[in-house]
Formats: C-alpha cells, sequence, structure tokens
C-alpha cells in the first residue's frame, strides 16, 4: 500500500525573518575650528616692546664690553675670520688665523698663498680643504673687481667665494658699523626660545629681529645675543640662574641652579 504524500497546505516551510532596518541617527556635528584659529590659540606670545627693551637693556648691562671673538686686523682679515668659522668655533678659527694672516695679510698674498698652502695652515678647522678653495677665490676675485679692498655692501659681499647673507652681515656690522642682526644658530635659538623674535627659518628670524629690536639698539644686540647664546641660554639646557634677562624673556621652562651634593664622606679604616 503506498504511503500517502503530505498535502503542500502542510508541508513545513522555514521562514527567515526580514533584517531589521538599521535605525538612522542624525549624528550633530561639533563645529571645528579653522586651522588658523587652532593655531593662534596654541601660538606663544612675542615679546612686546617695553619687554624688548628691557631684554635687551638687561643683556646690554650683562656684556658691556661685548663684541666678536674672532681675531683680526683688517677688514680683509675679518672677512677671512668669519669665511673660516662657518661650521666650526671661533676659537678653533682664532688658533690658525694667526699663521694664515703672517703669511697672505691681504688679497694678493693670499693668492700667491694658493689653496694647498692655505691648505695647510687651517686643516685643524672643518671643512678645511673647501673653505682654502674659497679663501683663495675670493681674495682673487677681491683684487679683480674691488682692487683689493673689502666691498661695503650686501650684494657685492655675497658674490664672493664662500660669502653668505650672515657672513656679509657680520662684515657690515663689524667691519663697516651697519645696523645689520646677522643669526647664527645661537641667535635663531635664542629669538625664537624667548620670544625676542620668532620664525622658522633664519631669515624670518632676522626679518623679525631688525623689525622688532630698537634700531638704536640693533648693531650692538648682535653681540650681546651671540654671546647670551653661546655662554648662558644653551642649546641642551639654558643656564636661566645664570641669565640676567630672565624676567622679561617668556621661555616657559626656565630652569633652576642644580643642586651640587656634597662629596660623600669616608672614615678611614681602623687599624685592626
Amino acid at each position: 500500500m503506498a504511503r500517502p504524500t503530505r498535502s503542500p497546505a502542510k508541508a513545513e516551510t522555514k521562514l527567515t525573518k526580514p533584517p531589521a532596518a538599521k535605525r538612522k541617527t542624525a549624528k550633530t556635528a561639533a563645529p571645528e575650528k579653522s586651522a588658523a584659529a587652532e593655531s593662534k590659540a596654541t601660538a606663544p606670545r612675542d615679546m612686546t616692546q617695553p619687554e624688548i627693551r628691557q631684554f635687551l637693556t638687561d643683556l646690554e648691562r650683562a656684556w658691556p664690553d661685548a663684541e666678536t671673538e674672532l681675531h683680526y686686523s683688517t677688514p680683509f682679515t675679518l672677512l677671512i675670520a668669519v669665511v673660516l668659522s662657518a661650521q666650526a668655533t671661533d676659537a678653533s678659527v682664532n688658533r690658525v688665523t694667526p699663521a694664515l694672516f703672517a703669511a697672505a695679510p691681504d688679497p694678493a698674498a693670499m693668492v700667491t698663498l694658493g689653496e694647498d698652502g692655505v691648505g695647510e695652515l687651517i686643516r685643524t678647522i672643518g671643512l678645511w680643504r673647501n673653505k682654502a678653495k674659497n679663501v683663495v677665490e675670493l681674495s682673487r676675485q677681491l683684487l679683480n673687481r674691488h682692487n683689493g679692498t673689502v666691498p661695503g655692501t650686501r650684494e657685492e659681499l655675497e658674490a664672493l667665494a664662500g660669502v653668505g647673507r650672515k657672513t656679509a652681515n657680520v662684515v657690515l656690522n663689524v667691519a663697516f658699523h651697519q645696523p645689520t642682526v646677522p643669526v647664527d644658530t645661537h641667535v635663531f635659538r635664542l629669538a625664537n626660545r624667548t620670544g625676542l623674535g620668532r620664525g622658522k627659518t633664519v631669515e624670518a628670524v632676522e626679518a623679525a629681529l631688525e623689525r622688532r629690536i630698537p634700531q638704536e639698539m640693533i648693531r650692538d644686540s648682535h653681540h650681546w645675543l651671540i654671546l647670551q647664546g653661546r655662554y648662558v641660554c644653551k642649546a641642551r639646557k639654558p643656564e636661566c640662574w645664570r641669565c640676567a634677562a630672565s624676567e622679561p624673556c617668556l621661555y616657559p621652562e626656565k630652569t633652576d641652579r642644580p643642586v651640587i651634593k656634597p662629596p660623600r664622606q669616608t672614615l678611614p679604616r681602623q687599624a685592626l
């Protein structure tokens, strides 16, 4: 006897529940601050004009006889010394220039000495080979273009071999008493750290300092800033407790005088 078939109406069917519709939630986006507004809110402020004057006056009292530490006797020897000081300390340059200037006190003698002769006398300073080449070439250019004298304009100085803007500014400031602000690594660090004249590039810092420093203080401020940056406002850890201008300085992480612990005293061993 055949088995009865189940009625299609009674057949089991597996129903699948349709997925629930995702609830759409409206999110209200928080108003975004503009990049300029956010940058302005977080950027440290610069010194005010009264603070700048006080800061530089304090440095003047700290360094009353400030001048370049490079040894020179003429605009030519100053120019050569500044060219040699690039990526080298003034002390290392001062150790080699007495013999160099004794052998070649003027452009004509420097050209006669030649690259090999100059190189032998300056080989203890960094990049001495390239510097020897530049020193001889700029001496030749002085003879050909300026009758052996050092020109007194930035454009003419920067046209000489091995002379950049900072070197030109130093020569103009020291030899020609012009109100320039040469920006080396010390001045760049100090200007940004203190709020005297901030900038991301050397050119920006130079422009800020020339714009913000009182005109009558521009020329001498170069020497105050260099000596302060070299000996007090040091790169790794400024010695703020020694700073004569700490009050108007805006550096937020001023350092305290380190506590020097006395040496540990040991009792002499008693005889057994």
